[in-house]
């Protein structure tokens, strides 16, 4: 008889539910965090078992590879998607790991993209220069206005960032020693990111895809990389609209009888992906007469936000004729 796993993942334990073919539960436990203790738990079943489902929550790395490196079928659940009958009268994490089981089971179970191991590395390496990207702005715009509030001038970023700038303080004061510890930790900062920036570019190998992505104006190796290990394969995208939702460029309005009925969920898609096509839709604007052009008009009816994510949903759809069919990009048929 066939069996069906449904695991409720959470940070320091899961509960793991196993059923047959008629609903019936096999095993109902909530067990510590332990790769070991799972495997234990489903050794006995390991050939009747035919997929385990488990919740994309923060952690689920662990879990997930170690079973898929122990011969077991993982689906990961896009936990969005999964509703329940709103009327429940009781629902718990027992609950919750008996119907990702059942879903699986009726084949109706929504799941999610498992990423590459040997890939998911470097593309999380990458997510945390972003992460000190944003911590080093905020200590490049707290100098400045240091400066700006007690001299009445502003210091270019660019003079901040060279060697031989040294602050408009007396050493001994208090303004020295608040702004010169940003200063500190502002080197500091830039030094990781230009590591983090050469251990990602050396690491993964320069595949047709980040090729062909450098080749959109606006697109430099960074955000090359980042659109190529957060896209991983585009074969798993029906189409350039389903693309451009995974990237967040499509509005999440809902209407009837052309009256708006509300938003969907804003948040469903990468955020990475999400700011990689806006950074991108800034130098292209900037730097291409044609996109320009197009910002310029949807400007005119709207407001620079909504024009800016109009280019990035337009170079979003590109990306994916791109990857798709191994074409550089075309500036004519991304703005026709």
């Amino acid at each position: 008889m066939s069996l069906y796993c449904g695991i409720d993942l959470h940070s320091n334990n899961h509960v793991v539910v196993v059923i047959d073919e008629e609903d019936n539960k096999v095993v109902d436990k909530r067990i510590d965090n332990n790769l070991n203790i799972t495997l234990e738990l489903l050794a006995p079943y390991k050939n009747e078992v035919l997929a385990v489902a488990i919740e994309s929550t923060f952690n689920w790395y662990w879990l997930v590879d170690g079973l898929m490196e122990q011969g077991y079928q993982v689906e990961l659940v896009n936990t969005a998607a999964v509703k329940q009958y709103d009327g429940l009268k009781y629902s718990g994490d027992h609950q919750d790991a008996f119907h990702l089981a059942h879903l699986m089971r009726l084949g109706i179970l929504p799941t999610g993209h498992i990423y590459p191991p040997e890939y998911r590395q470097v593309r999380d390496l990458l997510r945390r220069r972003r992460q000190l990207v944003k911590h080093a702005s905020s200590h490049m715009i707290s100098i400045q206005n240091q400066i700006w509030r007690s001299l009445g001038y502003r210091v270019n970023c660019n003079d901040i960032r060279k060697k031989s700038f040294a602050l408009p303080f007396d050493v001994d004061s208090f303004l020295h020693r608040s702004a010169n510890s940003n200063v500190i930790i502002l080197k500091e900062l830039d030094k990781q990111i230009a590591i983090i920036e050469k251990q990602t570019l050396e690491a993964v190998e320069h595949k047709d895809e980040f090729k062909l992505l450098t080749t959109v104006t606006g697109i430099g190796p960074i955000l090359g990389l980042t659109i190529m290990l957060e896209t991983g394969n585009i074969n798993r995208f029906a189409s350039p609209g389903n693309y451009a939702s995974y990237c967040r460029c499509v509005n999440s309005l809902r209407e009837s009888n052309g009256k708006k009925k509300g938003t969907g969920n804003r948040k469903a898609g990468n955020k990475y992906l999400s700011w990689a096509f806006s950074e991108a839709a800034h130098y292209l604007v900037r730097f291409n007469a044609k996109a320009k052009r197009f910002y310029e008009r949807k400007k005119q009816k709207r407001n620079g936000i909504v024009a800016i994510r109009a280019v990035a949903h337009k170079i979003a759809r590109a990306v994916f004729h791109m990857l798709t069919n191994k074409q550089a990009f075309d500036i004519e048929r991304a703005f026709s």
